[in-house]
């Protein structure tokens, strides 16, 4: 025999129990079947409501009411529909009609009672209560009887007897187990549907089983009549590996131990709860969780003894919200017996229940989480009766802190696998998540841990992804700046992202995208097909706005990268550091601002353990800094480095000659892209300053803007030109000078290259006449150089070059920093 257990969402509609009605002829074919249903879909919340507003002398309960009543009439109608097409389900439709109106029109005057003694007891809202199971059960009972199954109803009071503990009784089971037993030795029908939840006690009054208590009915029958199966049907595919309204990757759990299954379920996976483990456990009744809108779903199969899946001992995560934690410490405490017996005998008297403890080894501190709605009152009653001992200073009141939420790694072999708390615990830390309070037990089914209840989500998806996902990283990218460059580079994400799934297991998704104009940010991701129109579509960009939105989404892994000149964006980048969002910056300002900004976003990174990334400051694709940076921390140290830092001015150097104009060729440069709209951008020199800048304090010294000599080929009247437009009749004024820079290297076979250098602590910029032989001689087109002459290289350097220039190799290159934040 099997033991069936419908939730209210399964039964919570006519569509619904249709569905339910197959399942039983289904599996009423092969054996007889016990049926225990919960009241329809949301009716015991609408109870509750009707009764506390009665209570409250609000006649809007008569509402309430009459919506009780709707609801079941539309289940009813239905169930039958054109009943007098037929006169036996026209019969069964009438009487089913008369028995439920009958039931109801007790409930209103239940109700009404309620209204005018202004009281509800916890008897009375047991009875209140019961009335919903009842008319579910009677509706399913009358509903297969009609369509000639061989069902029939049973009371579960009749079986089920309890103390007289209203809202939460606890069963006799001596009684229980030979009523149930008696009943169903003798009962014949194939199918017998029974409602949950409700119960009488010794004395004959209705009681019922607390939370979860149509789970508990269920499991109550299933141990006495030692059926061969409990199956617990509801609206999801068994019990999943996290919660999937948080975790979009969760997947169903197939098979799991008792002692796993109770862990999730007490740490806030409601498909099962605790209690109902207990009476079939004892009997190694196998418990079967289905979903009864896909009833060929696998499920999840609860047994004494699981199958290793051989990939991970962590079965699920889960976790409880609204938690306060409680701390209670001091020096009068340690090597003092008594105070943890007080503490909790103190809690008990409240009947509040503790989730967590964690005390010191120290004994100087005992630390505890509750629900937050009982904070208040376990202050109090702490404070009192340890009134002596704070008066005395030897405690210190107790501390609360509430927000919180736990969230648990469960699994039964995890003792046995090295590294699994470490995981856990470096996984949330790389994604800031602060931890409050710790739990394990010597048997390490369950880590547990306190975070704020905003870290949730995010700690879910993280610790999923380390322990579930195959070790697939998702990325989380927030772009500002999309022009030219901003284009390319989501173009290459968009080429990408099945390769780098496939192949090294990271996800990229643009979460947030934003220009001058507008921004758009999406949870789920934004569709890079159409990324133009939903961009052009989003709200009225704003930096606070843009970053509020990252903040608020407090995604896992999140990087924002900066894709403009924007100074006002460059001052942003330390408030996402402090939220543990790595910043890739194509943006050299802050790299290059005073010494200290630059020396805080470093600080930043490391203390926030988030990326601070800027490789396309200087040569654009090329590994420069990367490079650099490995030098460093290999222990080598530069002596002198030497570049051709501007891909711009190489272009223009590279093509200006006797028979053309500086003008033309700036011109042409601008036109390609290859300087700023504002050539004098370029050509000032300034931008290569801030590069050799950036470079020299990557090398470990401590330089600012200024303290860089910079010697300027551009004539005075460039220099002071108003406007790109004056600029450019400046330079068709003093061509001569341009020619006269020209001949002066041609006469000498010199090529024209606009060098940076650092040296011996002091660095300059200027424009140099390279002679044939040398490195930077035959510098071609946009392409940089750089050279470090290093310890390691005291003569012959280490040569970088390449491409310095242009959308698609600037853009490579802040694609290559996401790329090594996902692999950090």
């Amino acid at each position: 025999m099997k033991v069936l257990k419908f939730g209210g969402t399964s039964v919570g509609s006519a569509e619904n129990i249709n569905k339910v009605i197959s399942i039983l002829q289904q599996q009423s074919k092969s054996s007889k079947i016990v049926v225990v249903v919960s009241a329809v879909g949301s009716i015991t919340d609408k109870l509750i409501e009707a009764a506390e507003l009665a209570c409250e002398k609000d006649s809007d309960y008569i509402n309430k009411y009459n919506n009780i009543w709707s609801i079941h009439n539309k289940v009813i109608e239905g169930l039958f529909i054109n009943p007098e097409n037929d006169k036996e389900i026209q019969q069964q439709h009438d009487l089913l009609h008369e028995i439920i109106s009958d039931k109801l029109y007790e409930l209103r005057s239940l109700l009404d009672g309620i209204y005018l003694i202004n009281e509800l007891s916890p008897k009375t809202k047991d009875k209140l209560l019961s009335y919903g199971e009842y008319c579910s059960s009677t509706i399913i009972s009358h509903t297969l009887r009609s369509r000639h199954i061989d069902a029939q109803l049973k009371n579960s009071q009749e079986l089920i007897v309890t103390d007289s503990n209203f809202n939460n009784a606890q069963v006799n089971f001596t009684i229980t187990n030979k009523n149930i037993q008696d009943y169903f030795k003798n009962s014949e029908p194939s199918i017998t549907i029974l409602p949950g939840f409700v119960s009488k006690s010794g004395s004959n009054e209705i009681t019922t089983l607390g939370r979860g208590g149509s789970d508990y009915t269920a499991a109550i029958i299933a141990a006495a009549i030692d059926a061969n199966e409990l199956q617990i049907w509801t609206d999801v595919s068994g019990m999943f590996t996290t919660n999937p309204k948080l975790v979009k990757q969760a997947s169903p759990i197939t098979e799991l131990s008792y002692q796993e299954a109770v862990e999730l379920s007490h740490f806030g996976a409601k498909v099962l709860y605790p209690p109902t483990v207990m009476p079939v456990l004892r009997k190694k009744i196998p418990i079967v969780i289905k979903n009864t809108m896909e009833p060929e779903a696998i499920g999840t199969t609860i047994t004494l003894d699981k199958k290793p899946n051989g990939i991970s001992p962590v079965k699920g995560i889960s976790n409880i919200d609204g938690i306060a934690l409680l701390t209670l410490q001091g020096n009068g405490m340690v090597g003092i017996p008594g105070f943890s017996k007080r503490l909790f005998e103190t809690l008990a008297q409240e009947k509040i229940n503790i989730i967590l403890i964690t005390q010191a080894s120290s004994e100087h501190s005992i630390c505890f989480g509750i629900s937050q709605n009982d904070a208040s009152k376990a202050k109090n009653a702490i404070d009192e009766a340890f009134e002596f001992e704070i008066t005395l200073q030897k405690l210190d009141p107790i501390v609360v802190e509430t927000d919180l939420s736990i969230i648990a790694v469960v699994g039964d072999k995890m003792k046995s696998h090295q590294g699994i708390s470490g995981k856990m615990f470096s996984t949330l830390g790389k994604n800031n998540v602060n931890i409050r309070a710790i739990a394990q037990g010597a048997s390490e089914r369950n880590i547990s841990a306190v975070i704020h209840k905003n870290d949730v989500k995010k700690a879910l998806n993280s610790l999923h992804e380390q322990f579930f996902e195959l070790r697939t990283k998702q990325i989380n990218l927030f772009i500002t700046g999309v022009g030219n460059v901003g284009e390319r580079l989501i173009e290459q994400i968009k080429q990408q992202k099945s390769y780098l799934k496939e192949n090294f297991k990271i996800n990229l998704r643009v979460t947030g995208l934003s220009n001058s104009r507008t921004m758009v940010v999406d949870d789920d991701g934004i569709n890079l097909k159409d990324w133009k129109s939903t961009l052009a579509n989003g709200e009225k960009a704003s930096l606070k706005g843009f970053f509020d939105n990252a903040k608020k989404l407090n995604l896992r892994n999140s990087v924002f990268v900066d894709i403009t000149a924007n100074s006002d964006v460059a001052n942003i980048y330390p408030q996402y550091l402090k939220e543990s969002i790595s910043v890739v910056a194509c943006n050299k300002i802050a790299c290059s601002d005073n010494f200290d900004y630059y020396s805080e976003l470093k600080s930043l990174s490391r203390k926030y353990n988030a990326s601070f990334l800027f490789e396309t400051n200087v040569g654009a694709g090329l590994p420069v800094i990367d490079t650099l940076n490995h030098l460093i921390t290999s222990g080598d140290k530069v002596n002198n480095i030497k570049a051709v830092l501007s891909g711009s001015l190489n272009f223009i150097f590279n093509n200006f000659n006797a028979n053309s104009t500086f003008h033309d060729i700036v011109k042409q440069a601008q036109t390609e892209g290859y300087t700023e709209p504002d050539p004098r951008i370029d050509l000032s020199g300034v931008d290569v300053a801030r590069k050799i800048l950036i470079l020299a304090r990557e090398s470990g010294y401590k330089m600012e803007l200024s303290d860089i000599k910079s010697k300027n080929f551009l004539t005075e009247n460039a220099i002071k030109a108003n406007s790109v437009e004056d600029f450019f009749s400046t330079l068709v004024d003093d061509e001569s000078h341009y020619q006269s820079l020209y001949k002066s290297a041609n006469a000498k076979n010199c090529q024209l290259k606009f060098v940076a250098e650092f040296k011996d602590g002091k660095a300059q910029v200027g424009l140099e006449e390279i002679p044939e032989g040398h490195p930077f001689y035959n510098l071609e087109g946009k392409d940089n150089i750089v050279m470090f002459f290093t310890e390691r290289y005291p003569e012959q350097p280490m040569i970088i070059k390449g491409a310095g220039a242009g959308a698609d190799v600037t853009a490579s290159g802040l694609f290559a920093d996401i790329i090594r934040i996902a692999n950090n």
